[in-house]
């Protein structure tokens, strides 16, 4: 009787898919560099491919109304616990809000985050000065454009990213004149008044 050996195929190599191989480049790519030292903040891919934007707690609505924003990047918090479960439960206003550069840190000032309902003794200031987290170089450029621009530092808007901490958007920019708000009136009404006869056509 003659033993014949059998030798096992080897396993077939698979290929990444196209789709796998975007999601990686997304991935590779989900933080992308303008300007010198500012980073962008964008939706971030998750396992599935698909992307989380992060979500706005609280606007500055007056900000662009009085201000032209000339440039903004992402600033971090300092907060305590009850501050940060207030600001997830969207209890924080920055209607009064304004940043600064003191003792070379940035700091939130003016901000309200109301005290939270089941906090203690320990609950927060809601109008206290907030620490702000950039780097060196980053507060250095706002230190030197607000000084040789004449710029102001303006708090933008407070969301949350994916991973639940809350981030500031800080605005670089300068006062409007009073001409200035005129005609941005007089061009929204404009643009309104167009708006309104198009859909009145459509009407028709």
């Amino acid at each position: 009787m003659q033993c014949q050996n059998t030798v096992a195929a080897p396993p077939r190599r698979r290929w990444p898919s196209s789709r796998s191989l975007h999601c990686g480049w997304q991935a590779a790519t989900e933080r992308r560099s303008f300007g010198t030292g500012v980073r962008a903040f964008i939706a971030r891919p998750t396992a599935g491919g698909l992307s989380i934007p992060d979500k706005t707690i609280a606007l500055n609505r007056r900000a662009r109304h009085e201000y032209s924003i000339e440039d903004s990047l992402e600033a971090g918090i300092v907060l305590s616990g009850t501050e940060i479960k207030s600001i997830r439960a969207g209890k924080v206003n920055l209607a009064d809000a304004f940043a600064r550069i003191e003792r070379g840190e940035a700091w939130l000032v003016g901000a309200h985050i109301a005290p939270w309902e089941g906090g203690n003794r320990q609950n927060h200031e809601p109008k206290r000065d907030r620490k702000l987290l950039l780097h060196r170089g980053q507060i250095d450029q706002l230190l030197g454009k607000t000084k040789a621009k004449g710029l102001t530092l303006i708090p933008l808007k407070i969301y949350i990213t994916e991973r639940g901490k809350a981030k500031l958007e800080l605005g670089l920019g300068k006062g409007k004149q009073l001409y200035d708000r005129r005609r941005e009136i007089a061009a929204r009404d404009s643009r309104r008044e167009v708006e309104r006869e198009l859909a009145d056509a459509g009407r028709r």
